[in-house]
């Protein structure tokens, strides 16, 4: 008569496969993860900038640095008032009176700063994308190594721009 089942040695067997391939798999799943963020983030410093020469030609001029301008009405990229990524700024002015800065972090929400890239603009429609703090994450040196040629001032209707 013949029992029908797995026995031990099978089963050990096959746990000990399972978690060879496991092993394999989480790191390059984390490596994709961090590939994606890079991406997002590279892709978002250009959609800001192309989001801001866009309203400022619909507008005619650097009309955010009018009161009560917000950032949603400029661009949907998701920037912080804070380093850490903790407050949006959808309903924050885009430039008050003296200028505004903005920060793109790649943990939202964390406990330490990650900001990767600083926005900052000015009262005459000048928008500058810099470095920002965090250059110690491996997510932030590869945005800024691979959005380097982005990171400059931009003038939307500042000194250098004649109408």
């Amino acid at each position: 008569m013949k029992r029908a089942g797995f026995t031990m040695i099978e089963l050990i067997f096959v746990i000990v496969i399972l978690g060879i391939l496991a092993a394999v798999a989480i790191p390059k799943l984390a490596a994709t993860r961090d590939d994606a963020k890079i991406s997002k983030m590279t892709t978002n410093i250009s959609t800001l900038v192309s989001d801001a020469g866009t309203y400022y030609t619909s507008q005619g001029e650097t009309n955010w640095k009018a009161a009560g301008t917000k950032v949603n009405n400029i661009t949907n990229v998701e920037l912080f008032t804070d380093k850490k990524g903790a407050t949006s700024a959808t309903s924050t002015q885009w430039a008050p009176a003296t200028g505004g800065t903005f920060y793109m972090v790649a943990d939202p929400g964390s406990s330490s700063n990650s900001d990767c890239i600083k926005i900052t603009t000015t009262v005459d429609g000048n928008v500058t994308a810099a470095k920002g703090g965090d250059t110690t994450s491996t997510v932030c040196k590869q945005v800024q190594v691979q959005a380097a040629s982005m990171l400059k001032t931009y003038q939307y209707g500042g000194v250098g721009v004649v109408r």
